[in-house]
């Protein structure tokens, strides 16, 4: 309780200040800045800008504006609790416009204290280059499944232009070229590939064209999409809360398959952390287990792994788990 007094009367002070006032909330922010580089006209092209509220009380994201309609910025999350994430996504509108072009988002913050936090946009956008559709939609699709997909990338400009090589950051991602004719002038069909083996979670990846010829530069393309576990838990990231030295909270974990299991055991390497029994529990699709911390006597954030073992012999489950013990 003394420690959240004190930064409250901390935050009081900090917001006196115009200029330092406005630096706890932009401490929240991993960066500011972001370049989109050279894009194809109609593509989809976003930037999450991230957020973690750092502090003991909630903040709340009031609005975002933006200096240009060349980019349109939205709130992922208006709400973030003590070490909760959230993001400003920032859209660049490349059907509506070409060229060079930049944006400064303002962000307003009213809670626990008004602040403004800016973050800045720029890019390229080709008008000599297109995608249809403007981004690789690999959907939602079982673990173990491949996935292929394919976009139309063309080229109005002069006809040397060409897709030397397609380079992907994902392993289990891979992507090639293939030359067509679109109207006369230079057209590609880009064939991009999900291997089995690309693990549960969302996918969201930029392909990167390298081109050579008139204007050559690297180009990117979004790939989006889901690979969906055999075993999910709900939430994915668990806060017991602020608690006082010696207190216990109890919460709930949500673990669903796709087909009726048990779970075989449930660890963490804390003993702070206690789950409900459920190795004799019967094979069902869904089990509702309870979690309860019991604080130490250290105050300061616990965080720690909670790891689920089932009997579908598929990839286990895994999610972090935090605490803040407040000073007594």
């Amino acid at each position: 309780m003394l420690r959240k007094a004190v930064l409250v009367v901390l935050l009081s002070f900090l917001v006196g200040s115009p200029v330092v006032g406005q630096e706890w909330a932009r401490k929240m922010f991993g960066t500011t800045r972001h370049d989109f580089g050279s894009v194809a006209r109609d593509a989809e092209a976003e930037y999450a800008f991230e957020l973690s509220n750092l502090y003991m009380e909630d903040v709340h994201i009031a609005g975002v504006r933006s200096s240009c309609g060349c980019t349109s910025p939205r709130i992922a999350k208006p709400w973030l609790k003590t070490y909760q994430k959230g993001a400003i996504i920032a859209a660049f509108n490349t059907g509506a416009f070409t060229g060079h072009k930049s944006a400064t988002l303002t962000v307003t913050i009213d809670k626990p204290h008004y602040a403004q936090v800016q973050l800045h946009v720029s890019g390229q956008i080709r008008s000599d280059v297109t995608l249809s559709p403007g981004s690789v939609q690999l959907g939602s699709v079982d673990q173990g499944t491949p996935v292929d997909r394919k976009i139309a990338v063309n080229y109005s400009g002069y006809s040397n232009w060409r897709i030397a090589e397609v380079k992907s950051p994902n392993p289990h991602i891979t992507a090639k070229a293939v030359k067509t004719r679109h109207g006369g002038r230079a057209a590609y069909e880009l064939l991009v590939h999900l291997d089995e083996h690309a693990p549960a979670g969302y996918i969201e990846d930029h392909l990167v064209l390298v081109t050579k010829g008139p204007r050559a530069a690297q180009i990117p393309v979004r790939v989006e999409g889901r690979v969906l576990p055999g075993v999910s838990v709900s939430p994915a990231t668990l806060f017991m809360g602020v608690v006082e030295p010696g207190q216990k909270v109890t919460k709930q974990l949500v673990v669903r398959g796709k087909r009726p299991f048990r779970i075989l055991s449930i660890s963490c390497d804390d003993e702070s952390f206690e789950f409900g029994a459920t190795a004799d529990e019967m094979a069902k699709p869904l089990h509702l287990v309870p979690v309860s911390f019991v604080a130490g006597e250290n105050p300061g954030k616990v965080a720690r792994k909670i790891r689920i073992v089932t009997d579908l012999g598929e990839s286990q489950p895994e999610l972090s788990a935090f605490a803040v013990v407040s000073t007594p």
